[in-house]
């Protein structure tokens, strides 16, 4: 069992509606999660609901010394346990919504990468809307954003509405391949181009906007992968 489990699994146990999972992401989910992370210069990557550092190792391998990785957790166990692991990362005890301060606070304009672990499916609906305005707020206009969702639980109602939510913000959501490998299995959004807040989210299925991916069943994720909406 790796140093990280544990603490993990102690959490979880403490607060399962904050961490969610009972155990972190696997590394091929890690990989996809972190693919939009430029490959030059040195880019603001923001890290939203860190953990243990599940999708952290990964970032900082992509990054190799570059740029700047900035990792946000409201559980004070889990940014003092990165900030122990990851020399190079910059972890920080504060809500996901404060994104913006944070980066201000150190002299940073906005993010080119933004990976989110955060529970969507756990949120209600005004919370799920603060996080993601935080989110568009953040990102610069050529930047990318990436989350995502267990298989099983593509098809509640909290997940529908995320997917609406992120077609309300983004011009391009595209779904990735369905990540088998991970416990349980889940699939990754890549999310490009965010809208200023000012839009109404309530457009999605207008005309010139993204279409809503409910009509891939959850048995179907593997034949929607890299569709665009």
């Amino acid at each position: 069992m790796n140093n990280t489990l544990i603490p993990f699994i102690r959490e979880f146990a403490k607060a399962p509606t904050v961490v969610a999972s009972v155990i972190p992401s696997g590394k091929a989910l890690a990989l996809q999660m972190t693919s939009p992370i430029p490959s030059m210069g040195q880019p603001v990557v923001v890290e939203l609901g860190s953990g243990t550092g599940a999708f952290s190792r990964t970032i900082q391998e992509r990054l190799n010394g570059r740029g700047r990785h900035i990792a946000l957790d409201i559980n004070e166990r889990f940014t003092a346990l990165l900030t122990e692991r990851f020399a190079g990362l910059d972890a920080v005890t504060a809500d996901a919504r404060d994104v913006s301060t944070i980066l201000a606070e150190r002299g940073l304009g906005q993010a080119d990468a933004i990976v989110s672990g955060l529970p969507w499916t756990l949120f209600r609906d005004e919370r799920q809307r603060e996080l993601l305005d935080a989110v568009v707020d953040a990102l610069s206009p050529q930047g990318a954003f990436t989350t995502f969702a267990y298989v099983h639980a593509r098809r509640s109602i909290p997940a529908r509405r995320l997917r609406r939510s992120l077609a309300d913000r983004f011009e391009e959501v595209v779904l990735g391949r369905t990540v088998w490998a991970n416990l349980p299995p889940a699939l990754v959004y890549h999310c490009r181009r965010p809208q200023p807040r000012k839009r109404n989210h309530r457009t999605a299925g207008v005309p010139g906007h993204a279409v809503p991916a409910d009509r891939f069943g959850a048995g179907d994720a593997s034949a929607a992968d890299q569709h665009r909406w």
